[in-house]
């Protein structure tokens, strides 16, 4: 089929769902110029984050680490959401049961306006205490004390992310699992489809009769089981197919 015909598909697929879920990855942050941070754009001084984001780093010189943090919220909060991201704000209310779950840790979707947003690896603007655990809200760029200390007790604070060598939240895993098992579609959108377990998402769903809609630039190692896939910028399909979407709405 061509995209035209792939899109009336599509829309066909999503007037009659009843809950859609989107799984977003680095690809639609990238769009909006903030770099992977793992790739060629994530070098920091001489460090990889592989290096700098694991508990041992942590340890071994947390002043370093904030340093890359602060850096990296720095770039991040120069960035806009892009139309990608607010097309996925408007349909919370477009479908009647949609979920947003997201491998970003940047904030992106909240600041495009997204309320209900599943955070599978935290978030870089919330900070937790390495003693009592408790998780604040912290946007100053640069931090006014790194690194940071807790208010409360006065221990460390550490970025409230999945660092590598961890494990995510059991509750917010489970969670994404449940709502992927119960939706009639799924959008994986500029995510590498590698890094798991949110790579077993989609998987899950498919299972269980679910149509996997794939927006990304290049393929992946879940293009195979997607439905369709189409091999465009999130920021420049979703726009059109949410208008193509509007038209059979509202007509």
């Amino acid at each position: 089929m061509d995209i035209q015909s792939n899109l009336d598909a599509v829309c066909d697929i999503l007037l009659a769902a009843n809950s859609v879920c989107s799984l977003t990855g680095a690809g639609i942050s990238a769009e909006s110029g903030i770099p992977t941070f793992r790739g060629k754009d994530g070098l920091w001084k001489t460090y990889r984050a592989e290096q700098l984001a694991t508990p041992a780093a942590f340890i071994q010189d947390p002043r370093l680490v904030w340093e890359w943090y602060d850096w990296r919220r720095g770039i991040i909060a120069s960035k806009e959401p892009n139309d990608g991201h607010k097309v996925l704000t408007e349909w919370e209310t477009l479908f009647p049961n949609f979920a947003l779950i997201t491998q970003n840790i940047d904030g992106i979707h909240q600041r495009a306006g997204s309320k209900n947003v599943i955070e599978l690896h935290g978030n870089i603007w919330k900070l937790r205490c390495t003693a009592e655990n408790t998780i604040t809200e912290n946007h100053e760029v640069p931090l006014k004390e790194s690194p940071p200390h807790c208010e409360a007790c006065g221990a460390l604070l550490r970025p409230h992310v999945v660092w590598f060598g961890e494990s995510l939240d059991a509750s917010i895993l489970q969670h994404s699992f449940q709502l992927c098992a119960t939706c009639d579609v799924v959008f994986l959108i500029g995510t590498s489809a590698v890094v798991q377990p949110a790579a077993s998402l989609p998987l899950s769903a498919a299972e269980r009769g679910a149509k996997i809609i794939e927006i990304n630039p290049d393929p992946t190692p879940l293009t195979g089981i997607a439905d369709f896939s189409f091999q465009a910028k999130s920021g420049e399909f979703l726009p059109v197919l949410n208008e193509e979407l509007k038209k059979r709405l509202y007509k």
